[in-house]
């Protein structure tokens, strides 16, 4: 099927049902299996199929592990013989994967294992979530389908709910356009030590890719015609997941480290804000491009079950507990908000953006944040989330813009969040952000227009992975933005990753960045440092 046919097929759908059955669950569910030709979710329609009919290697798309809890973590894989073909080079059949999770590399010491079905409906998806684990321990794992055996994974399990544990390492990432450049900046975070990486969204994007992969400029390989299309039905998001997760670079990474993600906008679509999309199209045709984006992500991803989607809905948010030393809220800040004001961009604050009905989280959201931290017991409060939180002017003076798709745009809720977060007594809050390309490190004020108002927290802002080319040390906004924003303590334009340890005494970010992705192998530096202490949130240089 052509992607143009394809897309008429969405359309027709949608059309078919209308908008008012398409936004209820049932409707948006019914519309997708009608799009896409599929059973319903789950369903055990296709017939079983002998592993070892599969003649290549299944695992190309390697394997992943997310979610740590202290006695759980999920492992992830998909079978995909030819993962740039549409169905991934199998039949529309069920198989049998075997996985096993083991204390050491070689698997002497084996501590759970067992079976799992890979469904069609799932494009052959697997979700393991094992229990039963020991906390705070390293733990490997593997899966095997027919005479098939994946690459090892190694994972790590979250320290036991009260464990008095002394420090936490994290990687925050983002932003990783295929088309930009290469996955360099994997390449070094799997050779890190961290307790898991936080994806803080744009895992994908949905703008084409050409037949020498962009930036990347291959001359050794040729990406088949359908990649340099934009996204819009599930076999798309689909594919692309095939191309993206095809790099060994991000493969690497994922093997090493546990993943706990969230998405921002271009999973689906630039700067969509909830059910409203980027572009003029019916809203009942979005939501069923909505649906086939969070379908694709969910099988993408190593998320457990409470996360799987219905429809045009994924409930995203969580919570995770590593020891007392920290809780982490995810919070997802694009599918409950509202519409951008001012249709969007930069653009001079006024009444529309700072109606006090504006949210960013939606309510249901925010009212879970702020519970979160009335009954938190941890030392540190950590954010993982979108878009960028602290105040960003763009230039100096009254005559300042800022981006209404950030918080900046939404100031009423940003400032619902801050005083939540003061009244539930959160002494040493740290949010973590992508989206914008550049790694920032911001104090978060009590009041932004007055940097003499107190510092409630912190805000680590990482770069992307490829988005944005090789980017520059001082981009061209550098000497307007850093004088404009007081609170603003570093500003760099490199493609890289932050990495984040947690203490007792203070916490410690590290910005890693890369010289060039628009050429493979650029080794990998530090282009800033920073601590604050606990009690007396604050950035300095470390």
């Amino acid at each position: 099927m052509t992607h143009s046919s394809h897309q008429q097929e969405m359309r027709d759908a949608a059309r078919h049902l209308g908008r008012r059955r398409f936004l209820t669950v049932t409707g948006a569910a019914a519309a997708l299996a009608f799009s896409v030709n599929l059973p319903t979710a789950g369903a055990a329609s296709a017939a079983e199929l002998d592993g070892r009919k599969i003649g290549e290697d299944p695992f190309t798309l390697g394997v992943a592990s997310g979610d740590p809890l202290p006695d759980s973590v999920l492992l992830w894989t998909r079978l995909a013989p030819r993962p740039y073909e549409s169905g991934s080079g199998l039949p529309r059949a069920r198989f049998q994967v075997r996985w096993e999770i083991a204390r050491d590399e070689r698997f002497s010491r084996v501590v759970r294992r067992g079976s799992t079905t890979a469904h069609p409906e799932f494009d052959h998806s697997v979700h393991v979530e094992v229990k039963g684990l020991e906390p705070d321990r390293v733990h490997y794992y593997r899966f095997r389908v027919g005479t098939w055996t994946s690459p090892v994974g190694r994972t790590r399990t979250a320290p036991a709910r009260g464990a008095r544990n002394s420090t936490l390492s994290l990687a925050a990432v983002s932003c990783q356009a295929y088309h930009d450049g290469y996955f360099t900046a994997y390449q070094h975070l799997a050779q890190e030590d961290v307790h898991a990486v936080f994806h803080l969204g744009d895992y994908l994007y949905e703008y084409a890719v050409n037949a020498a992969g962009g930036a990347r400029r291959y001359t050794d390989r040729t990406l088949p015609a359908h990649f340099n299309t934009e996204t819009i039905t599930l076999e798309d998001y689909r594919l692309r997941y095939g191309l993206y997760k095809s790099d060994p670079d991000l493969r690497a990474a994922h093997a090493a480290h546990p993943f706990v993600v969230t998405w921002d906008d271009h999973e689906t679509e630039n700067n969509y804000a909830g059910s409203i999309p980027e572009n003029d199209v019916p809203p009942e045709e979005f939501l069923l491009r909505r649906a086939s984006a969070y379908r694709a992500y969910w099988e993408n991803q190593p998320l457990r079950t409470p996360q799987r989607p219905t429809g045009p809905d994924m409930r995203l948010y969580r919570r995770l507990h590593f020891g007392s030393l920290a809780q982490f809220d995810i919070l997802d800040t694009r599918q409950y908000r509202s519409d951008q004001a001012y249709g969007d961009g930069w653009q001079k604050p006024g009444p529309e953006s700072e109606d006090p009905s504006r949210t960013l989280t939606g309510a249901t959201q925010e009212r879970w944040l702020l519970n979160g931290w009335r009954t938190s017991r941890a030392l540190w409060n950590v954010v993982p989330q979108q878009v960028t939180f602290a105040q960003r002017r763009d230039v100096p003076g009254d005559s300042f813009k800022l981006s209404m798709d950030s918080w900046d745009g939404y100031p009423a809720s940003r400032d619902r969040v801050l005083k939540g977060a003061e009244a539930a007594g959160i002494d040493n809050l740290m949010v973590l952000t992508g989206d914008v390309h550049v790694g920032y490190a911001f104090d978060l004020k009590k009041d932004f227009d007055d940097p003499s108002s107190r510092t409630l927290g912190t805000e680590i802002v990482a770069t992307s992975i490829a988005s944005g080319k090789d980017g520059s040390d001082r981009p061209g906004s550098w000497n307007n933005q850093t004088q404009a924003n007081p609170h603003m303590k570093f500003f760099n334009g490199r493609r890289g990753y932050a990495l984040v340890t947690l203490g007792r005494q203070q916490a410690r970010a590290d910005y890693r960045t890369v010289s060039a992705v628009t050429t493979p192998g650029a080794p990998v530096a530090t282009a800033g440092s920073f601590v604050t202490e606990v009690g007396n949130q604050g950035l300095t240089p470390a």
